[in-house]
């Protein structure tokens, strides 16, 4: 375990409490706000604000553990790292594939979703989804291409008009609230209020993000938990206060049809609403995909850096270096995953699911290396235990669903065993035929001296001459 303070480590992220907020808040407040407080209304009624507040108190520890994690151990692995510093090779490999390969699936899921409002607001014909979300994928992608320099500042304005929408929709709608509507309280009971905080655990993940961009902070140490904290508190009221509006203003109708803000603000602004639903779903894709593929590309990086993948990805895994390669290898897995989607008519279930149960199995490992590598007794370590019970329950949640996360896991697992098979390989030819030996080491250049040296050639002194 380890003691004392870390080491100090100069960085060169550019990521400054304003911009690292922002980046923070886009990851969590996402395209949750799109579909959940209708469909979390559909289950539980109004003791869906209860779901929304205890999923908002959970979140703290995790989101306190992963922040005293990143602030302390700033690496582009994420909790591939974490995981490989606190149980070895082999588990933060496993890790490292559920994220790039698992929770990338999250990607395309999010743009479909953003077509889907988008589609719907302008009237036009259901079959364009799948060109208006291919369509959105591109500018996240071009600007991540720059640099977080770049794509953070792109995310502070992109937050700071999602945060403008949401408080707009729910000052217009909030007049329209009707007391009536809270009534009855429980309507499906405690079992409503539990199968609404399942759905809204998708609402509040994305706290392990800012896990892979860590090194891209100023200063980690002193920024992270700062910027974590903010995000807490504005992703929760935000959620809190858009969720009470939901069930005050539309009732038992929340959860009717797949885009319930089209319905929210039609209800009290019919002109206008749809136009700021249009935005906010605009915004929020934008937005998440943008902090995603910053997350995407650093821990390819770090994969190849380390060996998990190949090592042609690691170019750009540098603190404040972009890491290109890996980002085209991002862009043509969620080509692939959204090829996948069209032929599955859109239907996001399934691949939803798989983001989900990736995160549960991310988190157990993350909040078990957090217990072993963080300071024992600190306030981090706490959350981190409290975690660890939480994840518990989420690993409980996901039940059959990981599957996939358990043929990530044998592929990782396979990796290892081919790797050490090649290494005892080698090992063994070097030492078949011909006796141990080093191996042979590159050429050592001749030192050139600093002072080149001068031939001195013997001259006749006057006392010689006479």
């Amino acid at each position: 375990m380890e003691t004392g303070a870390p080491p100090v480590v100069e960085h060169r992220g550019s990521l400054g409490l304003v911009r690292g907020t922002a980046l923070y808040i886009a990851a969590v407040l996402g395209t949750g706000i799109l579909v959940l407080p209708g469909l979390t209304a559909s289950v539980a009624g109004p003791g869906s604000i209860l779901a929304v507040a205890a999923v908002f108190l959970l979140s703290i520890p995790l989101a306190g553990t992963f922040a005293a994690l990143a602030a302390r151990y700033p690496d582009p692995g994420g909790v591939a790292s974490y995981v490989r510093r606190a149980l070895g090779n082999t588990p933060a490999r496993i890790a490292g594939y559920w994220f790039y390969f698992g929770v990338c699936v999250g990607g395309p899921v999010v743009g479909v979703l953003g077509a889907e409002y988008i589609v719907a607001v302008l009237g036009i014909d259901h079959s364009a989804v799948g060109i208006v979300g291919l369509a959105i994928l591109v500018p996240p992608f071009v600007a991540n291409l720059f640099g977080l320099r770049v794509s953070g500042t792109v995310q502070l304005g992109l937050t700071v008009l999602l945060l403008a929408v949401v408080i707009g929709v729910v000052a217009v709608s909030f007049p329209a609230a009707d007391p009536a509507n809270f009534q009855p309280f429980l309507p499906h009971g405690l079992a409503g209020v539990g199968a609404a905080i399942s759905l809204f655990l998708w609402a509040f993940a994305g706290w392990e993000v800012g896990t892979h961009i860590a090194g891209e902070f100023a200063n980690p140490r002193k920024v992270i938990p700062w910027a974590t904290g903010i995000a807490v508190v504005v992703v929760g009221v935000a959620y809190l206060l858009l969720q009470i509006v939901t069930v005050a203003v539309l009732g038992p109708d929340a959860g009717n049809g797949p885009v319930p803000l089209i319905n929210l603000v039609s209800a009290v602004a019919p002109g206008i609403g749809p136009v700021a639903v249009a935005i906010v779903a605009g915004v929020v894709v934008l937005g998440v995909i943008n902090v995603y593929l910053g997350a995407f590309g650093k821990l390819g990086a770090s994969l190849g850096r380390d060996g998990d993948l190949p090592r042609w990805l690691a170019k750009g895994v540098e603190d404040g270096a972009v890491p290109r390669r890996a980002l085209s290898v991002t862009a043509v897995l969620i080509a692939i995953y959204y090829a996948l989607m069209a032929a599955n008519g859109f239907d996001l279930t399934a691949f939803i699911l798989v983001h989900t149960s990736c995160m549960a199995a991310i988190y157990a490992f993350g909040m078990i290396a957090a217990v072993k590598i963080l300071d024992r007794w600190s306030i981090g370590w706490w959350m981190a235990i409290v975690s660890s019970v939480l994840t518990i329950g989420l690993l409980v949640l996901a039940g059959p669903n990981l599957v996939i996360p358990a043929v990530l896991a044998l592929a990782a697992i396979v990796v290892a065993l081919v790797k050490r098979r090649r290494a005892r390989q080698v090992s063994t030819s070097s030492t078949s035929g011909a006796p141990l030996t080093e191996p042979a080491a590159p050429p050592i250049e001749p030192v050139r001296p600093l002072i080149e040296p001068v031939e001195i050639t013997p001259t006749a002194t006057p006392l010689e001459s006479r």
